[in-house]
């Protein structure tokens, strides 16, 4: 009896150490998977933050795109509007080319009939024995046409430039450009640096001066507009538009000394009115 009743209480006794263990493996296993959830967790969330990192940059990529895209049409459209500007001025520069050249041929054409006309009244006056006050009286002619034909030729043998206006190299030649009427033209002397001084309706900067090189670098000011041209050669014109005007302004310099430069503005007749008028 007293072996049964030990028997049953060793056998009650080990019971609860089966219990703990079950018990201890039980949080084990619940904290294995609470570090393998939170795991989860972290790497979800650090996943989502990428992702929407790299969302943002691609929409702040995408707005980069869209704004140089639109640069680049507002600049294509700038480039196409001046493209069609300098067009239309080439366009009237060709029509000014063929005029000038149209009178040039005129001009040769008037002279040579002068010429032939004068001769054959020469030879009749010769042939009928005309009195020596007939003789004086067409050679004086004669003088006048040949300071005519003179005139004309030093027209013919002046260049042209780019616009087909008549370049002149010294006083006589702008004379003769006056004597056509076609421009105004405003002979200046510049002899001191980096000082503005007037001429006709510019003003005029002078920079630098290479005597030896026959170069010079001025600045242009013309309607709030300045230009720059450096480093230019003599008798070499400088062409700018002013306003709207369809025939450029011309500045030529025609001598270069120590701190000085002389030449001449050649202005359309059309620009002086609309200056006189503005001025007024």
């Amino acid at each position: 009896m007293f072996e049964e009743n030990q028997n049953e209480t060793t056998h009650d006794a080990s019971s609860p150490r089966w219990i703990g263990i079950s018990v201890v493996v039980l949080a084990v296993v619940s904290l294995v998977a609470l570090g393998v959830g939170w795991t989860a967790t972290n790497r979800s969330s650090s996943l989502s933050q990428s992702l929407a990192s790299q969302t943002q940059q691609l929409k702040q990529n995408e707005d980069m795109l869209s704004q140089r895209l639109a640069k680049a049409e507002d600049t294509n459209a700038q480039l196409q509007g001046e493209l069609s500007v300098v067009t239309d001025k080439m366009k009237l520069t060709e029509g000014e080319l063929t005029r000038a050249r149209y009178q040039a041929k005129q001009i040769k054409e008037q002279d040579a009939k002068q010429l032939a006309a004068l001769q054959s009244d020469v030879n009749g006056a010769l042939a009928t024995k005309a009195n020596v006050d007939d003789v004086n009286k067409l050679g004086t002619d004669v003088s006048g046409v040949k300071t005519d034909l003179e005139s004309t030729k030093n027209d013919l043998n002046m260049t042209r430039g780019q616009f087909g206006t008549l370049i002149a190299t010294n006083h006589n030649q702008i004379e003769e450009l006056r004597r056509l009427g076609e421009r105004d033209y405003y002979e200046f002397t510049i002899d001191q640096k980096n000082r503005r001084e007037k001429v006709g309706d510019i003003m005029v900067e002078l920079r630098t001066v290479n005597p030896k090189k026959n170069l010079y670098t001025v600045s242009l000011f013309v309607n709030d507009q300045r230009f720059d041209k450096r480093n230019r050669s003599v008798d070499e014109p400088i062409y700018f538009f002013a306003d709207s005007g369809h025939a450029p302004l011309e500045f030529t310099v025609n001598q270069v000394g120590k701190n000085k430069i002389s030449g001449y503005l050649s202005v359309p007749k059309t620009y002086s009115t609309h200056a006189q008028a503005s001025g007024n």
